[in-house]
């Protein structure tokens, strides 16, 4: 039997078992036994990096109006648990500091996509790895980001972490691409599968992890094509029969 090498990434957490990008749904994760954890990082208006996946906190908590005009103070007085269910009434936006701190004795890897493709927040890739040098992250971590100025500006900072480009899209001379840019690998949308890109990745041997894969069947499809990983908002249906 072939060795499964398609790595589990809990999807902002456990996203539908806890509201997402909050602790709880990282908790969850871990208790399930993911490979990886990929959320979302914005910037506040005091420069810190936050998990949150969208640039106004309308959706995912009590309030409203952009990140960028909140101090991490102001952010944190915001409930981004009560949406989802009562039982995460009172549940904090969580700054990177504060993940990194949860993270450091749990073997977990970590996808942090940096949210610059609306806003490009000033110093964001800075500011990121200056977290993941403090906190020792770096062989655990890769930063993704659909917009290529960011990649080549962590490149920049450095030479060594792994770097996605995140797409929706199919590109011509994917390769070309990506090595114009920095990056190590791609993040594809699921519908992409069968397109010529992934057939160029797959025979350029570029690593390439999917989103959002909440189907067996498509969960199957990227382990047949030995997809580097998938990220998933149900990872323990993809945990149950990854190997079925």
């Amino acid at each position: 039997m072939a060795i499964i090498t398609t790595k589990i990434f809990a999807h902002r957490g456990a996203s539908k078992y806890a509201p997402e990008n909050t602790l709880p749904a990282f908790e969850i994760a871990h208790e399930i036994g993911v490979d990886g954890i990929e959320l979302d990082v914005q910037l506040t208006k005091d420069m810190i990096p936050v998990i949150i996946h969208d640039e106004n906190i309308r959706r995912t908590t009590n309030g409203t109006g952009f990140v960028q005009n909140y101090t991490l103070e102001e952010l944190q007085e915001y409930d981004a648990g009560y949406w989802f269910s009562k039982r995460y009434i009172h549940t904090p936006i969580m700054s990177l500091k504060e993940f990194f701190q949860w993270v450091d004795d749990k073997n977990l890897l970590v996808n942090i996509e940096l949210k610059t493709n609306v806003i490009e927040y000033p110093s964001i890739e800075k500011r990121v790895m200056d977290l993941i040098y403090e906190h020792n992250m770096l062989d655990r971590t890769i930063i993704s980001s659909f917009n290529p100025q960011t990649i080549k500006r962590v490149r920049e900072i450095d030479e060594n972490i792994e770097l996605a480009w995140l797409t929706k899209i199919q590109v011509r001379k994917i390769e070309e691409f990506i090595e114009e840019i920095g990056a190590n690998a791609v993040h594809i949308k699921s519908r992409l599968l069968s397109s010529k890109m992934v057939k160029c990745m797959l025979e350029e041997h570029i690593p390439f992890r999917v989103y959002t894969v909440n189907r067996v069947s498509l969960m199957r499809k990227c382990v047949t094509m030995e997809a580097d990983g998938i990220f998933s908002d149900i990872p323990d249906v993809m945990q149950l029969h990854l190997n079925s």
